[in-house]
């Protein structure tokens, strides 16, 4: 059944039009009044609704049964990563919802190939959400994990709560990932192409982020954090 995001209260009886993007997906699916879909606004579970009619460019639901649905990981893993090139940030964004990140964080580090201020930023920002909202339809999930404003390492610093952290590290004295147990919140922190800055990791060190490695091998920026994901899923 095809599932879309609708950011607004939803309850059963209530009549409704959908979301611009998601008319146009209804449209593009040349779904018919009568055909039942699956909405979920984000906040939990999910509802079937059935469309009533399809307009040139809206398209009016009636929601119908509640079915109270969680597909969300164990343990809720939020990524603080450094911001690849290219494409390699919207795939990033998009698998790491598929395995169940809490939200991801993009991180401006010092060897970020990718720079972004003003209306560039909020417009890469509106992206990354967008491509998260999609994955989410499609995965199952009924919770959009959150992208934030990209920051320094220093700003995120000043920022955050106390918490459990781990930085992706291929120093001495790291510890294996699969040794680390529990179910709290955990901040991952990952570099860019070339990995974060002797300056940054220990600033990340500084803070109490414990360095833990996912094995011998060399993973590329956008592949080491999927693979905390997969292990913590």
């Amino acid at each position: 059944m095809p599932r879309f995001h609708c950011p607004s209260p939803l309850q059963t009886g209530l009549s409704l039009s959908l979301p611009a993007g998601a008319a146009r997906h209804v449209q593009v699916l040349r779904l018919q009044p009568g055909d039942v879909i699956t909405l979920f606004n984000g906040e939990g579970g999910e509802f079937d609704a059935t469309v009533t009619r399809m307009g040139r460019s809206d398209v009016d639901v009636e929601v119908g049964e509640y079915r109270p649905l969680e597909r969300e990981a164990a343990r809720p893993v939020h990524l603080l990563a450094g911001i690849t090139a290219n494409e390699r940030m919207d795939w990033l964004v998009e698998k790491a919802t598929e395995l169940g990140v809490a939200s991801i964080t993009p991180l401006v580090a010092e060897r970020s190939v990718l720079k972004l201020k003003g209306e560039r930023a909020e417009k890469k920002l509106a992206h990354w959400q967008g491509v998260a909202v999609a994955a989410a339809e499609q995965c199952g999930r009924n919770r959009v994990p959150t992208v934030h404003a990209a920051v320094t390492l220093k700003e995120w610093l000043t920022r955050a709560d106390a918490g459990e952290r781990w930085v992706l590290s291929l120093s001495e004295g790291t510890q294996a990932l699969s040794a680390m147990t529990g179910h709290a919140p955990v901040t991952v922190l990952s570099g860019p192409e070339g990995g974060l800055s002797p300056s940054e990791e220990a600033m990340a060190l500084a803070a109490g982020f414990a360095p833990v490695t996912l094995g011998p091998r060399v993973l590329r920026a956008e592949t080491a954090p999927l693979a905390v994901l997969a292990i913590c899923a």
